[in-house]
């Protein structure tokens, strides 16, 4: 925490989810200290350690980091969570402990506070493992939620990211607990109208060894887009579906009439027609219930005495 900081009150949290980062976390914490000691905001580096086995928690302790130790592992997703709720700071900052991010951005992100509601470090190269399988299947996941959210992403799944807390707490509901859980992030604030801002970012290969699962977690991320737009915009997804099956029903249809001996339309184009109809009259009542929740987020936020631009 920093020298300037008043009890029970940050401007900033630097939260780490950690699982078996020792190796890293002493350069990871320095990197941080550099970047913000005397600087204008207060704040503090708060490590979320998944019930590690390799002393994370006690050497980041030692660095004079505030810990939170989950005694069940959840996943990164869960030690975000966590962090989010225990932070101290107006605005949280979070990266991996594993040294993949440039912790000397910080403050370049910070900058753009309080004009944005949340800024990410969108990184300007993959150093991950197993680049083959990983760089395709983040492309075209990334392309998908471009084209749902009707938003360029530059970065979908950064975990450089730097937001406003009161904001976040009120989507901590969709947020999983696996490594899809930075791609939630990104996309409940562009689907909910906030202000998301991105700068380009170093990245550097980790230190230590991947925990990320190719195959399971690309599936993840895929779902997780899905799952999102389909929350916070469902007609993103229900609509494009509908006009796809009413676009084959009308060619089926046209089909019957004038390539069968009856010119009769045939019981399968008429479940296809029915179909599309029924696709869109469910995206319709999905996307009242989420404007109804939309509403009573943003009554939450006045209540609190915050909105979108605070």
């Amino acid at each position: 925490m920093s020298q300037s900081a008043k009890p029970g009150r940050l401007d900033v949290s630097v939260v780490l989810p950690s699982y078996n980062e020792a190796e890293a976390m002493p350069s990871v914490i320095g990197d941080i200290r550099k970047a913000l000691d005397g600087g204008r905001w207060t704040y503090e580096i708060l490590v979320i350690d998944d019930s590690s086995s390799d002393g994370t928690p006690d050497i980041a302790r030692n660095l004079g980091a505030r810990v939170i130790t989950r005694r069940v592992r959840g996943g990164a997703g869960a030690s975000r969570k966590t962090g989010i709720i225990n932070a101290l700071g107006d605005i949280v900052v979070m990266l991996d402990a594993d040294g993949t991010y440039t912790a000397a951005d910080i403050p370049k992100m910070l900058e753009y506070f309080p004009d944005y509601d949340q800024v990410n470090g969108a990184r300007t190269s993959e150093q991950g493992t197993m680049k083959l399988l990983r760089t395709p299947a983040k492309w075209a996941i990334r392309m998908l939620a471009i084209y749902l959210s009707r938003t360029h992403i530059p970065d979908l799944n950064t975990g450089l990211k730097a937001f406003k807390r009161n904001i976040m707490l009120n989507y901590l509901w969709v947020i999983p607990d696996g490594f899809s859980c930075v791609t939630t992030m990104t996309l409940a604030f562009l689907c909910n109208g906030f202000a998301v801002k991105y700068i380009p970012s170093e990245y550097h290969p980790r230190i230590g060894k991947s925990k990320f699962h190719p195959i399971k977690d690309s599936a993840a991320y895929f779902m997780t887009v899905i799952r999102v737009i389909m929350y916070f915009n469902p007609l993103r997804v229900f609509l494009p579906l509908s006009m796809v099956v009413l676009a084959a029903g009308i060619a089926r249809g046209i089909f019957d009439h004038f390539y069968t001996d009856d010119h009769a339309l045939r019981q399968a184009t008429i479940i296809m027609l029915l179909a599309s109809v029924m696709i869109f009259s469910i995206g319709l009542l999905a996307d009242l219930i989420v404007a109804r929740g939309r509403e009573t987020a943003y009554l939450n936020l006045l209540s609190s005495g915050r909105t979108e631009s605070d």
